[in-house]
């Protein structure tokens, strides 16, 4: 029997309708079997699984708006994977990661409730190097900038998985940790175009995140 409760969701990006699984709320998640302390997560990671957070929305809409022709694809926190399913109606070649347990099984599930084939997915700590899922043209992700160590675990999975010629693109409320992860991917020479973005649904007052997209070998350009 499940120790968590759901609920369904509806939302529109670029006038298609997702219907997303997603837990009832950040508090009533039980870990009786330990997993988090076995995985090395931390309680704010945790918590922040199986909610659809405004910068998780932002990256969908700016997947919605990216091109992906012939690039290669890796998202990671994937959480119920919202931007994974825009990016797969799109016929785009995108690969899911997260640490958390239950990732998969909601990924899984959020995919067949779309009628969308099933993302290939890897569960990926950030600290264990797992060189078996190759190199990536975009490497994404949305709100993972919220702990300082995390600044340096993304840019050390860029500089793993990123080909010579690549993008990252983050959406990030506005977390200091920020400005770390842009110098240190400023030494693997990307350059950082910053938007601040206003949300185009449902937000009141309307959520205002920023989108960070770096370059590297190519120009570089607002999503």
């Amino acid at each position: 029997m499940q120790a968590y409760a759901t609920r369904n969701e509806r939302l529109s990006i670029g006038g298609h309708t997702y219907r997303l699984r997603v837990l009832s709320d950040k508090q009533q998640f039980s870990d009786s079997n330990g997993h988090r302390a076995c995985m090395g997560l931390s309680a704010t990671q945790w918590g922040l699984f199986g909610q659809l957070w405004p910068s998780e929305r932002l990256l969908a809409q700016a997947m919605h708006r990216f091109t992906v022709d012939g690039k290669r694809i890796l998202e990671l926190g994937c959480g119920i994977g919202l931007a994974c399913l825009v990016l797969k109606r799109r016929g785009a070649d995108i690969v899911a990661s997260d640490a958390h347990p239950l990732a998969e099984s909601f990924l899984a599930y959020n995919a067949a409730l779309n009628a969308l084939p099933a993302v290939d997915y890897h569960r990926l700590q950030w600290d264990a190097p797992q060189p078996s899922i190759g190199h990536f043209d975009v490497i994404i992700a949305s709100d993972v900038l919220y702990e300082p160590v995390q600044a340096l675990l993304l840019a050390e999975i860029v500089k793993r998985h990123a080909y010579p010629s690549a993008e990252v693109v983050i959406t990030d409320p506005g977390h200091s940790h920020s400005q770390h992860f842009s110098q240190l991917l400023a030494e693997q020479r990307f350059q950082l175009n910053e938007e601040r973005c206003p949300m185009d649904d449902r937000d009141v007052p309307p959520y205002r995140g920023h989108l960070l997209h770096y370059s590297r070998n190519r120009e570089a350009s607002c999503t």
